[in-house]
């Protein structure tokens, strides 16, 4: 059986807030690691029937980069909803939400950033 592995790594600040973040996986292209600034995790246990999740940020990631990352993870989980289960309401639903949201950021960005 072949095995594949992601593996990220999360240095910490003395108050235990992430300072790098980086991930490295087996399939990725190159050898080398790779450095984000955020990564959104979701597991889902079959046994409590519920999700875990797992979210990081580096203190040095912007608040508007940090909006249009959740933005584009839903998006990401429309498209996906779409792909495994066909239910094309819901990821019509979630892509509407997601274009609403980009003409928040856009309004936002226009009134010189975040309130």
């Amino acid at each position: 059986m072949r095995k594949s592995e992601i593996k990220f790594t999360i240095e910490l600040d003395q108050e235990n807030i992430p300072d790098t973040i980086t991930w490295e996986a087996t399939e990725k292209p190159g050898d080398s690691i790779s450095h984000t600034k955020s990564i959104s995790v979701s597991l889902w246990d079959d046994l409590q029937k519920n999700t875990m999740r797992i979210d990081l940020w580096t203190k040095d990631m912007p608040v508007d980069e940090m909006k249009r990352f959740y933005v584009d993870c839903l998006g990401g989980m429309a498209q996906s909803v779409l792909n495994s289960t066909g239910d094309e309401f819901m990821a019509s639903q979630m892509n509407d939400l997601c274009d609403k949201l980009v003409e928040h950021l856009k309004k936002e960005a226009e009134q010189g950033g975040n309130p």
